[in-house]
């Protein structure tokens, strides 16, 4: 496949590189004007080019693609989602509009615990066809990688059945599928004022299970205010090591709850949400392999504070920026609307936006090697865009349809 008459390439990176920290998110990815891309039959990037250096003439038999002067970027890598869930909770948005708090809807029995109870009376089939619905909806939207989180189980047998469903989501669709073990995202009913009697189900019976299937590669914890604790967190990363899953963590989404610390004690691949991160977590992450996930949907959503990116960016951290879609405080996976708020709200520039939705996505689920920009060698994942006159017009004009065609490794979306 070739894709040819592309306004401007951007996102270009050596096939070296696979994450931005600090000022580099602004100046290293390049870009190229007048441009042709090909696709290897393997759903790889080929190599791409001027247009004035290569002979159409040549190209018979091939499958070609008129960009007609749109614009390619990379396939957009969405490393913190949770679109395995059964119904909706627009009952509990009314009840945000009327002035209740997250933690004030969670104590009701709303939040989690809604969608564990939902959850764990959906059949698995049932499960999969919401979250194919989901994650095409993403696909056309620009998504190429996403991670999967389970968490709405909170039960051994509810926590397998969501991560099987990741796993066949995995195999049905053609964007890449990370899974992540989240049986600590709350503590069920039926353990109520019994939280380390919890911990210690969670460790001794849904960690082996899960393990014993190898349906997770990563383990995931929400140490937060009114949630789990930095020793509880630490026990469970301890006992999810033995098995060679790796922490990616929650972490000061309510307060500066230590989520942030542990996550480093532990070595985790990304800490997630970081809406009350100071300038000690900041100091603790510099210089770490730990990326800083953002995620702006949910702030949007929920009326928080923003994660403080730009203070992040301009210490020199890695950060990345994802959707959090879930049916309570993100219900939505478009990927362009978290790079426009990456901009709007945190004040990050759109090349800066854009890097931390690609390739440092791609970092966070420990992928870039394989996706999250345009490079040879690298998946053959990129949104053609209808002509715009820049990059800073995609996240400026943020509800205008801007996607001409989305292929994901190789293979066109619908």
């Amino acid at each position: 496949m070739y894709v040819l008459n592309i306004g401007t390439i951007e996102g270009i990176l050596p096939e070296n590189v696979t994450r931005l920290s600090g000022g580099d998110m602004a100046t290293a990815m390049t870009s190229l004007t007048d441009a042709w891309l090909c696709v290897d039959s393997d759903g790889t990037i080929a190599g791409f080019g001027p247009m004035s250096a290569l002979d159409v003439s040549s190209l018979q038999g091939h499958e070609l693609i008129d960009a007609g002067g749109g614009m390619v970027i990379p396939a957009f890598c969405d490393s913190h989602t949770h679109i395995i869930y059964a119904g909706s909770r627009e009952l509990e948005f009314e009840d945000k509009i009327r002035g209740l708090s997250y933690e004030e809807i969670a104590r009701r029995g709303g939040g989690i615990l809604n969608s564990a109870d939902r959850l764990a009376a959906e059949s698995e089939d049932r499960l999969l066809e919401s979250a194919l619905r989901r994650a095409r909806d993403m696909m056309s939207k620009g998504t190429g990688a996403m991670e999967v989180k389970s968490g709405y189980g909170l039960s051994t047998e509810s926590e397998l059945k969501m991560l099987r469903v990741a796993a066949r989501l995995a195999d049905a669709v053609p964007a890449r599928v990370v899974s992540t073990f989240l049986g600590a995202h709350a503590v069920p009913a039926s353990y109520c004022g019994r939280q380390g009697e919890y911990v210690d189900y969670l460790i001794t019976e849904m960690l082996p299970a899960v393990a014993a299937e190898g349906l997770a590669g990563y383990v995931d914890v929400f140490c937060d205010r009114g949630f789990f604790t930095v020793e509880e967190t630490s026990r469970i990363l301890e006992a999810a090591s033995r098995y060679g899953m790796k922490p990616k963590i929650h972490a000061n989404e309510l307060d500066c709850s230590g989520g942030v610390q542990v996550g480093l004690a532990y070595d985790a691949v990304s800490v997630d949400h970081l809406e009350r991160m100071g300038d000690e977590e900041i100091e603790a992450l510099r210089g770490s392999e730990t990326i800083a996930t953002m995620l702006p949907g949910a702030s949007f959503f929920l009326g928080m504070p923003y994660a403080p990116a730009r203070r992040a960016v301009d210490a020199g951290l890695t950060v990345a920026l994802a959707s959090d879609y879930n049916p309570g405080s993100s219900p939505s996976g478009d990927m362009r609307m978290v790079m426009a708020l990456g901009c709007i709200k945190m004040k990050l520039t759109p090349m800066e936006s854009l890097a931390a939705t690609t390739i440092n996505g791609a970092a966070a689920m420990e992928l870039s090697d394989v996706t999250g920009s345009i490079s040879i060698g690298r998946d053959a994942s990129f949104i053609i865009t209808r002509p715009v006159s820049r990059l800073s017009y995609i996240p400026y004009a943020y509800t205008e349809p801007f996607i001409h065609k989305v292929v994901i490794r190789g293979h066109m979306t619908d």
